[in-house]
């Protein structure tokens, strides 16, 4: 028996499955389980999507008009939902992202060792 050291896998903070599923499908069409395979493997096998969390939020994206579903057949030949971005879906990704990228900005200012002083110490 082989061992080997398992990838920690980390879990998604809320908000960001939205962004990481219009990513995934900005690159291309994808059924529920390629998407969640697909952000899995382009995170490095560190984040691990839940299909409890996933449907939900695909459900939520079509319901937005973000995405788009139809009915087709998988590569192991089953029925499966694909999904595609719509306009206003790749306007959202842009969106999204620019709220990450300020967010993720912020965090690493505060998180900085030579940060600005709080107002109660300046």
């Amino acid at each position: 028996m082989t061992t080997r050291a398992a990838t920690p896998r980390d879990p998604l903070l809320q908000g960001t499955l939205d962004l990481l599923v219009l990513r995934i499908l900005e690159l291309g069409p994808h059924h529920g389980h390629g998407i969640a395979l697909a952000i899995s493997a382009r995170s490095g096998e560190t984040l691990l999507v839940d299909h409890g969390s996933l449907y939900p939020a695909l459900q939520r994206l079509e319901q937005r008009s973000w995405i788009r579903g139809e009915w087709g057949t998988s590569s192991n030949n089953r029925r499966a939902r694909f999904y595609t971005l719509t306009a206003g879906g790749r306007k959202q990704v842009g969106i999204e992202a620019s709220r990450w990228h300020r967010l993720v900005d912020s965090i690493a200012r505060v998180l900085e060792p030579d940060a600005l002083p709080t107002p109660e110490n300046a």
